[in-house]
């Protein structure tokens, strides 16, 4: 089912209609900067002078809710924050990972587990020690190469373990006053201003959604459309991909959010903004907003990673 889906996608991109949709679908964010940070453009970020302006502070709360009709988790969550902090100033690292196990496969909630435990363990060693050891050094690579191979192994380590499932993979990687997102399948990022007001920074490789995209069914018809779950990119499913890298500046207020589908799915997005601002507390309105999926109905597990930036 899944390689017939991703052919059927392959063939839509064939007939050379490249346009994209809505903002709720962009391949980029306007005003983001896809640039990989190379090994030199690190060594610059770390030599930030602390009056150049960037959070002092990442503010983060992670939530997860089986939800009201699922009988098991199949979404995994990963969530680190570093504040290394001297007399030369402070350095912030972030890693935050959403993996939405894909239901319909056998071993849902193992591939997402094995995605999350695979890439953040690959970060840790490749960006995280190397930075914070007790001998710095710069790694070699850039940092867009090192979550890209981060995601391959994911991939792979999930192929060895539980033949048959697959996950999402959505991340950010935040780095003093950048950041890295790496993204797999539905689950989304969000940049939610001071306001409530929200932008998607990722898009949903599903197959309605291109269909979106394409101008061939609408919105409305896609949040009910019956294969509206059906992925053509995902962990652990088909042959090898290459997951969507966007490199940015860190937004320097406002808000950062990775959520499954459990949310966003259900949860209107101008809800979801207007709790975020009304509560100005991370940790208050994540659990708001896994209270709002399920007094929607909780028909999906759901998991929220919310980031408040901070000055």
């Amino acid at each position: 089912m899944f390689n017939y889906i991703k052919k059927i996608i392959q063939n839509i991109y064939s007939e050379g209609k490249t346009t994209f949709g809505t903002v709720e679908s962009p391949p980029h964010h306007a005003n983001m900067d896809t640039k990989p940070l190379s090994p030199e453009d690190l060594k610059q970020v770390l030599l930030l002078k602390p009056k150049e302006k960037e959070p002092k502070q990442l503010i983060v709360s992670a939530r997860q809710s089986v939800g009201m009709e699922r009988d098991h988790n199949e979404d995994s969550i990963f969530s680190l924050t570093v504040n290394l902090g001297n007399n030369t100033g402070s350095t912030l690292f972030g890693f935050y990972i959403v993996a939405d196990g894909m239901g319909g496969h056998l071993h849902g909630e193992i591939a997402s587990a094995t995605a999350v435990r695979s890439m953040s363990n690959h970060v840790i060693k490749e960006l995280y020690n190397p930075l914070f050891g007790e001998k710095p050094s710069i790694p070699n690579e850039s940092i867009a190469e090192i979550l890209k191979k981060g995601v391959i192994s994911a991939h792979e380590s999930i192929l060895e373990k539980t033949s048959g499932g697959g996950t999402t993979l959505t991340s950010i990687f935040i780095l003093k006053s950048q950041m890295v997102i790496t993204h797999v399948g539905d689950s989304r990022v969000y940049k939610v201003d001071n306001n409530g007001t929200m932008e998607i920074l990722t898009r949903d490789h599903s197959l309605v959604n291109r269909l979106v995209e394409l101008g061939q069914i609408t919105t409305k018809e896609a949040a009910v459309h019956p294969q509206r779950n059906v992925l053509y990119r995902a962990l652990g499913q088909g042959e090898p991909f290459e997951p969507d890298i966007i490199t940015s500046p860190l937004p320097e207020t406002g808000y950062l959010l990775i959520c499954s589908d459990g949310l966003w799915g259900v949860v209107p997005k101008d809800k979801i903004g207007k709790t975020i601002s009304d509560m100005n507390n991370p940790f208050n309105a994540s659990k708001k907003l896994v209270e709002l999926a399920n007094a929607a109905g909780g028909p999906d597990n759901i998991s929220v990673i919310l980031i408040k930036l901070s000055n």
